[in-house]
């Protein structure tokens, strides 16, 4: 069964609207897979892409939905039927999604991954973290080349907080123990149940801060509160420019708390045929760090369409 949804722009863009898309073409797409039965490997010509639309999903903050874009556009342009679920939630949904065969592709971040996996994982190489990852992750999906592009959580302080603890882009996390109790940490509501979040933040530095104020993922809504002091410190995507523009200070995380956070494209096993999934190697094999903070800031702070901006770097990149 081929099933196809155009998204506008405007729903795109739109959280609210793309969660209605996404129920509906959930429950399509739920009834008429095979996944149970499903053990074709995603690197042979055997996958499903072949007459069914390669579903391309995405985390809810911008930079998933950029590499969405990026993933689904090189998909395009090797011919491959795509549909986009853009902004759909957190990992604790859109890893349910992909294991049962409703996204087939998901931009990740391997030691985020690995730490929803399992929290106990503290892999020292890219190589272990990938590893621990395979032994855990569901037998329905696989994951391909990792870029060498990262984006972190942090824990970045607003300017005020930072000139009155007398904090620098060399202090440590640990640096905050004396004074935790006395500040507000802003993230993703899940943020408060992670490993890398506050179960970490107190396990492996020991702080405890005076309260918790859930918000969104990197957002606008954890920027606006830390801007107006609302928390004086938040979770914050290290590629974002608005740490610079406001700033911001990042603190160090030398127990590595948010570990390895290497861009890799998470695959439903025979959702993908071996020239898509060489298609998006070849994105990773060109996709550094640098790159991902341009590619955000153009999205971010220049108010660019994150479609076009795939558009145009694909083609740069001799990808398109």
């Amino acid at each position: 069964m081929t099933y196809t949804t155009h998204i506008s722009r405007s729903i795109r863009r739109n959280r609210g609207a793309a969660a209605v898309a996404l129920v509906a073409a959930t429950a399509l797409l739920a009834g008429c897979s095979s996944k149970d039965d499903d053990t074709s490997n995603p690197l042979t010509d055997e996958g499903k892409a072949s007459g069914d639309s390669v579903v391309v999903g995405s985390n809810n903050f911008p930079e998933s939905t950029l590499l969405a874009d990026i993933y689904g556009e090189a998909l395009k342009a090797k011919g491959i039927k795509v549909t986009y679920k853009p902004n759909i939630g957190s990992r604790e949904t859109t890893y349910g999604l992909i294991k049962n065969g409703s996204i087939s592709v998901l931009p990740e971040y391997n030691g985020a991954l690995l730490a929803y996996l399992d929290q106990k994982a503290a892999p020292k190489s890219l190589a272990e973290t990938t590893d621990a990852i395979n032994a855990k992750l569901d037998s329905k999906l696989t994951l391909l080349k990792p870029a060498s592009a990262q984006n972190k959580d942090s824990v970045t302080v607003n300017a005020a907080t930072a000139k009155k603890y007398d904090l620098t882009e060399k202090s440590s996390i640990g640096d905050l123990k004396d004074v935790a109790k006395d500040l507000v940490i802003g993230a993703s509501p899940e943020f408060q149940t992670r490993q890398q979040g506050l179960v970490g933040l107190k396990s492996v530095y020991g702080l405890e801060f005076k309260s918790f104020k859930a918000l969104d993922a990197g957002g606008p809504l954890t920027l606006a509160a830390l801007k107006k002091d609302a928390v004086q410190l938040a979770d914050l995507f290290t590629t974002d420019s608005n740490i610079a523009k406001e700033k911001f200070v990042v603190l160090q995380d030398p127990k590595n708390l948010f570990g390895f956070e290497n861009v890799q494209p998470l695959v439903y096993k025979g959702a993908l045929s071996k020239e898509g999934a060489d298609a998006l190697d070849a994105v990773s094999a060109k996709l550094d760090t640098a790159t991902l903070l341009d590619l955000d800031t153009q999205v971010q702070a220049g108010n660019k369409d994150p479609l076009d901006v795939a558009k145009a770097w694909l083609k740069s990149a001799g990808l398109a």
